[in-house]
């Protein structure tokens, strides 16, 4: 398998206040240059959508929304190998983290609230930045956790996330 680049820098609108980390694109997501969080079975617009109900079918749409609520998205591997021909995070061997890009975010925004899309995310994150303590998990979005319904996820990203 070669070597992939996240084809995204994070997304850091001026009054960011909070900050969604998640893993690395979807294969097909990265391959076609969709926006974060785009790989079709990934529910995250889907919450989205429903938390602010509104329907979100454009990334300018997306980041609008995300500009007007100050609410930022980046991720924590830059480069990355997949071990298999899926999107689990537990398939990427991670070539390079993104801590660079998260560095400079952190540093102009140390007041930041940041929200994981996983314990995985989570779990490298406190690696990279230990100090850091204003995080929380939200659930993820993928379709493979499904210990929570949609409905469940729905509810708890509505409790983190700012209201309009």
């Amino acid at each position: 398998m070669e070597i992939e680049t996240h084809p995204h820098k994070p997304f850091v609108p001026p009054n960011l206040q909070i900050l969604i980390i998640g893993s690395f694109p979807g294969k097909d997501q990265a391959l076609q240059g969709k926006w974060f969080y785009s790989a079709p079975r990934n529910q995250f617009w889907k919450i989205i959508e429903a938390v602010y109900r509104k329907e979100l079918t454009t990334t300018i749409e997306k980041q609008e929304l995300f500009s007007a609520l100050g609410i930022g998205m980046a991720d924590i591997i830059l480069k990355a190998k997949r071990k298999a021909n899926n999107n689990l995070d537990q398939n990427l061997d991670i070539i390079a983290f993104n801590d660079k890009a998260l560095t400079k975010i952190l540093r102009q925004h140390p007041n930041l609230k940041i929200l994981f899309t996983s314990r995985f995310v989570e779990k490298h994150f406190k690696k990279l930045f230990p100090l850091i303590q204003n995080i929380e998990c939200l659930p993820s979005p993928s379709p493979r956790f499904a210990t929570m319904s949609l409905a469940d996820k729905i509810s708890r990203y509505r409790e983190l996330l700012p209201t309009m």
